[in-house]
């Protein structure tokens, strides 16, 4: 999990993602959007698969 990463820090990064998005998506929109290293590591840890909401991204970085 993600210690030096908050869920804003990860949605700042993802503003304007069109859902449903997979995971590659997600990593791709974080990189063009500068996200920090803490940040695409964060989205790198996420299952493989389509996420439909900010709050399905959320749950797959931090957990229910």
């Amino acid at each position: 999990m993600a210690e030096k990463v908050s869920p804003i820090d990860i949605q700042k990064h993802l503003s304007g993602v069109e859902y449903p998005a997979s995971k590659q998506a997600l990593v791709d929109h974080a990189k063009e959007s500068g996200a920090p290293q803490e940040v695409l590591d964060a989205l790198q840890e996420l299952g493989d698969g389509d996420y439909d909401a900010p709050t399905a991204v959320t749950h797959g970085v931090f957990g229910s």
